[in-house]
């Protein structure tokens, strides 16, 4: 892809259909759309708001090019003033969001758009899919974020990902939620993101278990993890040790596969005995929080985690249930009545509040200018098209994650199903508009 050659095309067909006549029939005040999960999936107990910053800085490139619009017209559903229109099309609305890093609940706003409506509405699907996909995985992230208590988590799982764009993502996410490093290089040097990784069974074959192991160390002392379930993981942690006692000494091993509850108590009864007793067991192949949080509960003597397949697939829970719903038009309500699909109208503020542990209590939702006591966490990001601050560094959304999870209820970090109170306040409830 070079530049913003895909950009505007990256919307469904009917954004357009739409907005060709929103245009023709003159509907084009100003319309907020917001977008928001509808309701919790039973595997989440609360997501985290994610790619607010890359759509801050992507937004700006969405244009038509000329080989679009060229396309677009022998499609021969678009009149030419339309596709003059598209050619000039720049968004110069206003953006709301909840910033990344912000753990939140369903109906909470996480993007609204503000702007003449056949713009909002062309940007649908462009924010919905990047906003979708940067909030699932950061959500999974956290998860297994919360699992580990602390222990060491890298991201494994770029090879895997659905798409280079889903590894990036995955791969940003995993640092904002908390975790120590990744082996996406691109992502590394895209985001400035520690990298890490250890070595692949090839090299083992290729090399023998100990040269691999030898050779490995002279070259990256300060990185060295022995990979050692090729062949016989015992055998290989003899070889470990006595490369050791050579000067040769591991900053950890890895093992990728067995039974890893027997295998680890062996290998650190193994090292221990050797005075090896910070030589740390890193574990991958397969692993999620559902393996992490019984791992833990066993109290085995891990002390990190490769995460992969699972983790940049969310192989749980693969989607959310995202929508991009019409609030507002004219300043007047809008609004669906659908049965399970319910919205509620207006430009929406949410409002936080804590008990006095300092413990989140319950979220309200309201509309936008409304004060209350609680923690506002809707703030106008972009006005006129115009970003209000420069796009922000990975880290402080990782600061505000960190500082958000240190609030959650200890009942909503855990993978049983717990609920966290979001309350809508009943001057949003629709049916008050019927009468």
């Amino acid at each position: 892809m070079k530049g913003n050659e895909f950009s505007g095309l990256r919307t469904d067909l009917y954004e357009l259909t739409m907005a060709q006549i929103y245009l023709e029939k003159g509907y084009t005040s100003t319309a907020v759309f917001s977008l928001y999960v509808r309701k919790l999936p039973q595997e989440r107990n609360f997501l985290v708001s994610a790619g607010i910053n890359e759509l801050l800085k992507q937004l700006p490139e969405f244009k038509f090019s000329k080989d679009q619009l060229k396309y677009l017209k022998n499609l021969n559903l678009f009149k030419d003033w339309f596709l003059d229109w598209l050619e000039n099309f720049q968004f110069e609305g206003n953006i709301y969001a909840i910033d990344d890093g912000r753990i939140i609940f369903q109906e909470e706003p996480i993007i609204q758009v503000e702007a003449p409506l056949p713009v909002a509405q062309i940007l649908e699907t462009f924010v919905m899919n990047l906003i979708h996909r940067h909030t699932l995985l950061a959500s999974k992230a956290a998860r297994i974020y919360a699992a580990a208590k602390g222990q060491i988590l890298v991201d494994f799982g770029m090879r895997r990902a659905h798409g280079f764009d889903s590894a990036m993502a995955a791969s940003l996410s995993a640092l904002m939620c908390g975790w120590h490093s990744t082996s996406n290089l691109e992502a590394g040097k895209l985001y400035n993101l520690p990298v890490s990784g250890t070595m692949a069974h090839s090299f083992i074959m290729v090399l023998g278990e100990e040269e691999a192991f030898k050779e490995f160390y002279k070259h990256y002392p300060q990185k060295a993890i022995y990979l050692v379930d090729t062949y016989d993981v015992l055998e290989a942690i003899k070889k470990t040790i006595k490369l050791a006692k050579e000067g040769y000494k591991p900053l950890g091993v890895r093992i990728d596969s067995g039974d890893i509850p027997t295998l680890v108590r062996e290998v650190r009864k193994m090292l221990d005995q050797e005075g090896l007793t910070d030589v740390k067991i890193i574990v991958s192949g397969g692993v999620d929080e559902y393996q992490i949080h019984e791992w833990e509960k066993e109290n085995l003597p891990i002390d990190g985690y490769g995460v992969g397949t699972k983790y940049v697939t969310s192989a749980d829970k693969p989607y959310l249930d995202i929508a991009y719903k019409l609030v507002e038009y004219e300043g007047k309500p809008k609004f669906k009545l659908s049965e399970g699909k319910k919205t509620y109208p207006f430009k929406k503020q949410v409002y936080r509040f804590y008990n006095s542990q300092g413990k989140m209590e319950k979220d309200k939702i309201t509309q936008y200018g409304k004060k209350l006591e609680g923690q506002p966490l809707v703030r106008l990001v972009m006005e006129k098209g115009n970003l209000l601050k420069e796009p922000e560094d990975w880290k402080k959304a990782r600061e505000r994650f960190l500082e958000d999870f240190s609030r959650l209820p200890e009942e909503l970090k855990t993978i049983e199903k717990h609920h966290y109170r979001v309350e809508i306040d009943e001057m949003l409830h629709p049916e008050r508009f019927l009468k």
